[in-house]
């Protein structure tokens, strides 16, 4: 059970290093678009292949990965518009033209990476081991996101400390998402795990429409296209290794 925290904490922990690198090294706000691009063509390969083709190998009924792809795209767009009104839009803005509230800025990281987690759970309740390529996925698309979202609060004159302990607890919490997608489908049935697996999927396409490819392309130009590309051949090649 503890494993399943354990593979979360570890996919979450690129949040931390992806920290730890911009508050060392002062990164082009170029270089953070197209790390940004990398990383949701890695997610796209993630939801392509670990998350609605898995849904559809277990699911005997259609509906409930249709249900699930909505409600996640609706739960996501729900949370971010109000987490959006209360100053947490520009989280992934590595300018820091807006400041943006705190607590704002830290729940919309955690509505970001709650779904992800949660699967990580899920995967080891299925296969009885973490899926390795979806794994990768995550861990792989968590750097760009802290990057970007570091940049951006030192911008805005947060304190280092402050902005390097944020992510210690989201990276936590992340695990704790891990641990409980794990325990609670444990016993669940075919169409329960295939809406889990479509909710997880919605939510970060809706993600990646709403704020992470269009900060890429701000910040990164056309090249983001060759590195949206780059990141889903990677995330295919382990996949297809796993």
């Amino acid at each position: 059970m503890w494993g399943a925290f354990g593979w979360g904490l570890l996919a979450a922990s690129s949040l931390v290093i992806g920290a730890v690198v911009a508050l060392l090294v002062p990164i082009d706000r170029r270089a953070i678009g197209l790390i940004m691009g990398f990383g949701a063509g890695v997610l796209i390969s993630a939801i392509s292949f670990d998350l609605v083709e898995e849904a559809a190998e277990k699911s005997p009924d259609n509906w409930a990965l249709l249900l699930g792809i909505l409600a996640g795209c609706v739960v996501f767009f729900s949370g971010d518009w109000l987490i959006s009104r209360q100053g947490g839009a520009g989280r992934k803005d590595p300018s820091g033209a807006q400041e943006g509230s705190p607590l704002a800025i830290v729940l919309g990281t955690v509505l970001d990476g709650i779904p992800e987690s949660l699967v990580i759970g899920l995967t080891i309740v299925e296969g009885g081991a973490v899926g390795a390529a979806y794994l990768a996925a995550v861990f792989i698309s968590n750097l760009p996101e802290a990057i970007s979202s570091t940049s951006g609060l030192v911008a805005s004159g947060w304190r280092k400390s402050r902005i390097l302990w944020m992510w210690v607890a989201i990276a936590l919490v992340s695990g704790l998402s891990s641990l409980l997608g794990y325990s609670l489908f444990q016993d669940a049935s075919a169409n329960s795990v295939a809406f889990v697996l479509t909710f997880a999927a919605g939510g970060i396409l809706a993600m990646l429409a709403e704020t992470m490819m269009p900060e890429a392309y701000e910040h990164g130009g056309k090249l983001v296209g060759i590195a949206t590309t780059l990141g889903f051949v990677v995330a295919f090649a382990i996949h297809q290794l796993d």
